[in-house]
């Protein structure tokens, strides 16, 4: 299939959308169910407060590790997931200066 398929105007197109990717999607069948801020936390669970700005440690990261945190960040954001064999790949390329990691980042925001 190439492109976006349009379903029919009857809901005979909808059971055949897999309930966990497509989570909106009801069965007829199923009951309805409310959302709420807390749907799919299971009993015992609960929600983590936000981190505090002034509780963060003042280390400053390595250039290298900084450089690896920013490629992992715009490789996730192109939808490209590293191979176990692209780690060695990506140390060498955290390597590099801080002008070419730039422009290696924006050839993969632009890649998408």
């Amino acid at each position: 299939m190439t492109g976006i398929q349009a379903f029919s105007t009857g809901t005979e197109g909808l059971h055949d959308l897999d309930p966990y990717r497509f989570p909106a999607v009801r069965a007829d069948d199923w009951p309805q169910q409310t959302s709420s801020a807390l749907d799919g936390t299971e009993l015992g669970d609960y929600v983590l407060p936000a981190p505090d700005p002034a509780s963060r440690l003042s280390i400053p990261l390595e250039p290298a590790d900084r450089r690896r945190l920013e490629l992992h960040a715009a490789l996730t954001t192109a939808g490209i997931a590293p191979l176990p064999g692209d780690l060695d790949a990506i140390a060498a390329l955290c390597q590099l200066d801080d002008t070419t990691h730039a422009a290696l980042r924006r050839w993969l925001n632009h890649a998408m």
